[in-house]
């Protein structure tokens, strides 16, 4: 493993070698997640959806096996990782066209404003950053980084429970808490992804939610 000063500096080299893609993909994210709460319908969910694939495909490959690849030290650690985003990418773009998820805010008030918040901090990734210090090219963005990718997935897939692709939901969730509290927050000090770690524990709740209120229905 590395240690936290070279974490910071594979982020630092990966985000100035992209730059300013990371801008492009927070935008156009932003964008698309404010007309999919505004207007919800077939049309935007597919946009959606591709724009997840390509984030988690970008994610795998220039990330994971490219520019960032060093994050991993003399494992192989990074080429499981980004092959389990590039199998997320993959079952995203499967769904362009079957469609069986549909993401929308949910209709219950509390789970809408739960929503809402947990979204508003998945694209405050950069500013935490700042607050927390990091210059320019260290600011980790939905789109181009993995942590707030997952957590933008993670929370779309839950406003579409319980038609979901249950293998990339349980996949974003192992990214999403113990990967994040173990490591991203407890080794490297990336306090941002605790934000990624409410979303996990959120996605877990309306997961176990859910499949209680399946049960009860059954009977």
């Amino acid at each position: 493993m590395i240690s936290k000063a070279e974490f910071w500096l594979v982020m630092a080299h990966y985000g100035a070698q992209i730059m300013p893609a990371q801008i492009f993909f927070y935008v156009i994210g932003l964008v698309l997640v404010a007309w999919l709460f505004l207007k919800p319908g077939k049309f935007i969910n597919r946009v959606v959806k591709v724009y997840l694939m390509i984030a988690f495909g970008w994610n795998a490959i220039v990330f994971y096996f490219v520019l960032a690849s060093d994050m991993a030290g003399d494992t192989y650690g990074n080429y499981i990782i980004g092959s389990v985003f590039l199998i997320i990418a993959g079952l995203f773009g499967g769904d362009v066209r079957q469609q069986k998820m549909q993401f929308s805010l949910p209709a219950g008030t509390e789970y809408r404003w739960a929503t809402l918040v947990l979204m508003g901090l998945v694209f405050c990734y950069p500013l935490f950053g700042l607050v927390f210090g990091h210059d320019l090219q260290s600011l980790i963005m939905p789109g181009t980084f993995p942590c707030p990718t997952v957590a933008l997935a993670l929370l779309l897939l839950a406003t579409a429970l319980p038609q979901i692709d249950w293998i990339a939901y349980f996949l974003l969730l192992l990214c999403a808490i113990p990967a994040t509290l173990f490591m991203q927050i407890a080794r490297y000090g990336v306090y941002e992804d605790t934000i990624l770690l409410l979303v996990g524990i959120y996605g877990l709740f309306v997961l176990v939610k859910a499949g209680l209120a399946g049960n009860l229905t059954a009977q």
